[in-house]
């Protein structure tokens, strides 16, 4: 699959868009429930338990920056169904990108905490649902995102 400049753009400010949508809501259900759901901050807890040897600001950084990778790798899967004609960018394609994604979302998670030994002290139960909630909020916007920088190519 090639990439121009353009499209590389278009991808990085839906995933921008998406992830930063998808962290407004975990840390609002955080906040709201008391419970750490937060993906960045985990995912910096997990660092620090591999020993990596930096400064805690280090791998709290490189958690937020792992969080947007993920997010860009997980848009450029969306571009590429939408773009081989596999899905249309549509509402009902949103859902069900942003239903996959989140399964995808809860194995990881389950796996990082397998793996890294990190077993935090949350409701995982709870942290698991308002995962899944997240990536269907993810999937709408970048579907959204997507689309209205379609239209906009389209009208420039």
């Amino acid at each position: 699959m090639h990439i121009d400049f353009y499209t590389f753009l278009q991808l990085l400010i839906v995933s921008i868009t998406a992830t930063s949508t998808m962290t407004l809501f975990s840390y609002a259900v955080s906040k709201n429930f008391r419970e750490l759901y937060k993906e960045p901050v985990l995912l910096s807890l997990v660092l620090s338990k591999l020993k990596l040897e930096t400064a805690p600001k280090t791998e709290n950084v490189l958690g937020w920056i792992l969080h947007y990778i993920i997010g860009f790798l997980f848009v450029l899967a969306y571009h590429f169904l939408w773009s081989h004609n596999i899905l249309p960018v549509s509402i009902l394609s949103a859902l069900l990108l942003g239903s996959i994604s989140g399964i995808i979302g809860i194995l990881g998670w389950m796996l990082i905490f397998k793996l890294s030994n990190h077993k935090p002290s949350i409701d995982f139960k709870g942290y698991y649902i308002q995962l899944f909630l997240a990536h269907v909020i993810f999937g709408l916007t970048a579907t959204a995102v997507y689309a209205l920088s379609l239209t906009t190519l389209i009208l420039a």
